[in-house]
């Protein structure tokens, strides 16, 4: 059936109505409960391939080697500084298992960690004064300290200190990856297209084999061809930002009640193409890739540091696993609840932050890894959870995305209301 862009507002009642009818006749399917036991059953499946990090020693080399080469730095020699940061990351902090473990212990101070390597390497080949050079290594070196004595605790191998950690990996990688899940499949729900719900429970799917075989493949492939996990993990942030950020923006321009109207009324056929079934199934895929590979490494290496502890493993998974399908199952009954304008624009507002998120995270990674400069912005807050760091190419790519929303409505506010 043909419906025209003119249709009288009056005409959407009912069009709304039977697109209601239509969402809540399909029987959900339980996408998201299926995955995620997908995932505690198969990340179990996987060879262990991590030897227990001591801590103590990692931070320990990486002192002497780092102090070292401060003291023998020059601007004329600042290659040579770069490089031997470099292979401190890579080789020791990152190839020694700590990063990984460091990231169980205290994702905050990893990523701390993560940003002031940028910045000493980024120095370092920028050739800058010696005395400066060395106040950012001191400033590394400290929170390295902080990092070791981490490891002078008590034992964290008893049942509920693992379960706590179990419970928390899951909660946290799997937190954001159900946000966008969901929050896509609502809008296929509210826009009449619950019956395509099986494209971003595909997208999700399909990442899930992605995430192991990239996790398997870090544990030593990947690693012995001299590729780097901040490098993997950096790129795959920055591209489902762009993802997750075209995607906001489409929903964002349906928001206006006015175009929301013309939209439902005669275009849901067009809007649920397979052009854009493919983005939001590609959204959904990217967002739990991005979490899944990282996910299986910390599983692993939590598993190798804590012998005699899988039930407490599992028994963490599974409470995890339970807390976000309750998280989806609420999601999705707010969803439906919320009136379709305020629903398009509070999910494009999610997305896009999320977007944000994923880009501030990617550039800690490129600039640990050494592909991205790192120029240190004082003042600036270190915020992981927002991927917030200081570092003017990280807050200022941040602070740009959150410019583009503003022309997005300024677009949208002043031209020609014909579509």
């Amino acid at each position: 059936m043909t419906m025209h862009h003119d249709t009288p507002p009056a005409a959407v009642i009912p069009a709304q109505a039977g697109i209601q009818r239509r969402a809540s006749g399909v029987r959900a399917k339980p996408g998201m409960t299926r995955i995620l036991l997908l995932v505690l059953a198969l990340v179990c499946l996987l060879p262990a391939a991590f030897a227990a990090t001591d801590g103590k020693a990692v931070v320990a080399e990486i002192a002497r080697r780092g102090d070292a080469a401060v003291a023998a730095y020059a601007p004329d020699k600042r290659l040579a500084t770069g490089a031997e940061f470099s292979k401190l990351y890579f080789d020791v902090f990152e190839g020694a298992g700590m990063e990984l473990d460091l990231g169980i212990k205290s994702p905050g101070l990893k990523t701390e960690i993560e940003v002031l390597f940028g910045l000493v390497n980024g120095k370092a080949m920028r050739g800058v004064p010696p005395a400066e050079l060395d106040a950012s290594w001191q400033a590394l070196r400290a929170r390295l300290l902080d990092a070791a004595a981490l490891y002078d605790g008590a034992d964290s191998s008893g049942f509920w200190p693992v379960f706590a950690q179990s419970l928390l990996i899951l909660l946290r990688e799997g937190a954001e990856a159900m946000l966008v899940v969901a929050a896509l499949a609502a809008y296929l729900r509210r826009a009449g297209g619950a019956d395509r719900l099986w494209v971003i429970y595909a997208g999700a799917g399909i990442a899930v084999p992605l995430s192991l075989l990239t996790g398997w493949a870090l544990t030593g492939v990947l690693q012995a061809a001299g590729a780097s996990r901040a490098v993997i993990e950096g790129v795959t942030m920055i591209f489902a930002a762009g993802v997750l950020g075209c995607v906001s923006f489409w929903l964002f321009s349906k928001s206006e009640a006015r175009r929301w109207q013309a939209w439902i009324a005669g275009q849901i056929d067009t809007a649920l193409s397979n052009g854009s079934l493919f983005a939001l199934g590609g959204a959904a895929c990217l967002a739990v890739y991005r979490e899944g590979a990282e996910t299986v490494l910390f599983y692993h290496a939590l598993a190798t540091g804590s012998t005699g502890q899988m039930p407490a493993i599992a028994a963490g998974m599974a409470a995890a696993a339970a807390l976000l399908a309750a998280g989806v199952v609420t999601f999705r009954l707010a969803a439906m609840r919320i009136p379709y304008p305020l629903f398009f624009g509070t999910t494009a507002v999610l997305l896009y932050g999320m977007s944000i998120v994923f880009m501030g995270q990617g550039i800690v990674e490129l600039q640990a890894a050494g592909h991205i400069g790192a120029f240190h912005l004082p003042g600036i807050p270190q915020v992981s959870w927002l991927g917030l760091a200081p570092t003017l190419q990280g807050t200022g790519t941040q602070a740009a995305m959150l410019l583009l929303p503003v022309l997005a409505w300024l677009w949208l506010r002043f031209r020609p209301a014909t579509a």
